[in-house]
């Protein structure tokens, strides 16, 4: 008499496999459908109006952060003047881009009171940071720490309240007074080979 085969066991079905529990899974917090009246008011207005604005304020304070410390660090600097950073222009004096100071840092360690109150106090709370302008009158202040993410964010009001299309928006920068005085750094032009080869001669 034969001997049975093994009753093969079949795989569950895609949807009914279940992943590895993450130690952190994200939490998506929704807005309540059923309740009172004022509960979900109140939902609302913490989820889409509070939590978006905490956010965006800890963004901002860190990128203060972010400069007060490179300021502190590079105090008296004569490559950049102080500001950490290096802002390039063009020929038309208009602002090009951004790029770190490549010297060393004056300093090796900042205290931490004072770069809270450098990020929070005064009108150089903003300096080293770009914000950028737009001529339908939507402006943001100096807020984000290179030209790129300022263009990125002019981009993206571009797109949401002018069809994507560039109206002739541009950003600025808050610097040092000793870096507005420095001498601005043009951008470098493209490298042109000008050495002549010598001309071929017909061989008889």
């Amino acid at each position: 008499m034969a001997a049975k085969r093994p009753a093969t066991r079949r795989k569950a079905p895609a949807s009914r496999r279940t992943t590895a529990r993450r130690k952190h899974p994200a939490r998506r917090v929704k807005i309540p459908r059923r309740g009172p009246l004022h509960a979900r008011l109140g939902a609302w207005l913490v989820l889409r109006v509070v939590v978006p604005m905490v956010a965006d304020r800890r963004s901002v304070m860190q990128s203060r952060k972010d400069a007060a410390i490179l300021r502190a660090t590079h105090e008296g600097c004569p490559k950049c003047g102080g500001n950490g950073q290096i802002f390039t222009k063009g020929k038309d004096g208009s602002f090009t881009g951004s790029k770190p100071c490549p010297a060393k840092p004056t300093k090796t360690k900042v205290s931490r009171a004072e770069i809270n109150r450098a990020a929070r106090i005064g009108a150089d709370k903003r300096t080293g940071l770009v914000g950028w302008t737009c001529p339908c009158g939507k402006k943001e202040k100096p807020r984000y720490r290179d030209a790129k993410t300022a263009t990125k964010a002019l981009r993206a009001h571009e797109k949401a309240k002018h069809g994507g299309v560039s109206v002739g928006g541009t950003w600025y920068a808050q610097q040092t007074e000793a870096a507005a005085l420095a001498p601005s750094q043009p951008t470098p032009a493209p490298k042109v080979n000008t050495r002549k080869t010598p001309a071929k001669t017909a061989t008889p």
